[in-house]
């Protein structure tokens, strides 16, 4: 037998492996940083063996709770990813299975790889509505993808990225969803859409973190989730030229698509606690969270991270910091590493296919917003 995890978003250290199928394995922290949760790696020549995988160092990760009713991701052929016996126990999180081929992989969540983010952002560009932007280069020097749909300076700036968490795989794969569709020239609500704004798309702010195999750092051990005050060239770069763009474009909505360990449920974060947070802002966000609602079952407002009191919000959070710089809608979107316990599915859980289906499904919200972002009152 044989585990390995040199590969791109690869993360794994083993510390025993037994012939009967005993494995003792621990999560590698993120590059320059303690933060660690995100595992993917690779076991050979376990053909028919009961194996009995033990993450030992579970209960050091960052988020522990996660564990409780977490089912690993498994796949033979890295496109169907489906859940496996998993239980977090004595500190450990214990993989039992008996693999039916000689190769067979494990993620804590259905990986989007490098490869597939340049295959994304290549065939958007093939459309005539969208154009590809190098607005800058990462820590290790890898460009940061900007997908401009529409007509620049005409109508409202809508900005989504994604992956500023780069074990938070579900993200880009939301992202993929939303793309597809608003690029769908026989969609009628991408072609509405496109009428009454320019949508301005980061599919993955942090691809060193994601081929590392990182949970949530850059090459520089930055969360970029928390630089968004005041973003480094040296230290977080992707947030730095993101923001600069930003100012150029201006912002009327913004959406950060995440993903969260320990709550199953989809919803979104708002900005309650923004300094100057107005009547205008806290109606869109009722109508947007409402209209979404009413469009996908898989989204909900019921389980969330409650709201901040009144000044209180994080200015260092993407969301937020754009909502108070721009005076403008921003959501947080989250979705689930386990699974949607309002619609939940023993076999896959929360999937990359049902990720790309809530990506798609966003644009309905969007729609029915859009034509009021502006207007106060």
């Amino acid at each position: 037998m044989k585990i390995s995890s040199n590969f791109d978003s690869g993360n794994i250290e083993i510390v025993s492996i037994e012939e009967n199928g005993k494995i003792d394995l621990k999560i590698r922290k993120d590059t320059n940083s303690d933060f660690l949760q995100w595992f993917h790696f690779r076991l050979t020549g376990a053909l028919d063996i009961p194996c009995k995988m033990s993450i030992i160092n579970a209960s050091e990760s960052s988020y522990p709770d996660g564990w409780e009713n977490y089912h690993a991701c498994a796949s033979y052929d890295c496109i169907e990813w489906f859940r496996v016996p998993t239980r977090y126990e004595d500190g450990q999180l214990k993989i039992d299975y008996q693999p039916s081929n000689n190769s067979i992989y494990f993620a804590y969540f259905a990986p989007f790889s490098y490869q597939a983010h340049q295959n994304l952002i290549h065939r958007a560009q093939l459309s005539d509505l969208c154009r590809v932007d190098v607005i800058g280069e990462t820590v290790e020097g890898r460009d940061i993808d900007l997908l401009v749909v529409g007509d620049e300076g005409f109508g409202n700036n809508i900005w989504i990225v994604a992956r500023q968490h780069p074990g938070e795989s579900m993200a880009e794969w939301f992202m993929q969803g939303f793309v597809d569709r608003l690029l769908d020239e026989a969609d009628p609500v991408s072609r509405k859409l496109l009428e009454q704004a320019c949508f301005y798309i980061v599919p993955n702010m942090n691809p060193d973190g994601a081929i590392a195999g990182n949970l949530r750092s850059n090459a520089a051990g930055a969360n970029l989730n928390r630089e968004w005050a005041n973003p480094s060239k040296k230290r977080s770069p992707e947030v730095y030229h993101v923001l600069k763009k930003m100012d150029e474009t201006g912002v009327d909505l913004l959406l950060d698509v995440h993903g969260d360990e320990e709550i199953p449920y989809n919803f979104v974060a708002g900005g309650e606690g923004v300094p100057g947070y107005s009547a205008h802002i806290a109606n869109l966000e009722k109508m947007f969270k409402d209209a979404w609602m009413a469009f996908s079952p898989d989204f909900q407002d019921e389980y969330n991270y409650g709201k901040d009191e009144p000044g209180t919000a994080n200015l260092t959070v993407c969301s937020n910091a754009v909502g108070h710089r721009f005076n403008c809608l921003a959501f947080t979107i989250e979705m689930p590493f386990k699974d949607n316990d309002d619609l939940p599915d023993p076999i896959y859980g929360w999937s990359d296919e049902r990720s790309i289906l809530l990506g798609e499904s966003v644009l309905n919200p969007i729609l029915y917003v859009v034509d009021k972002l502006s207007v106060q009152g």
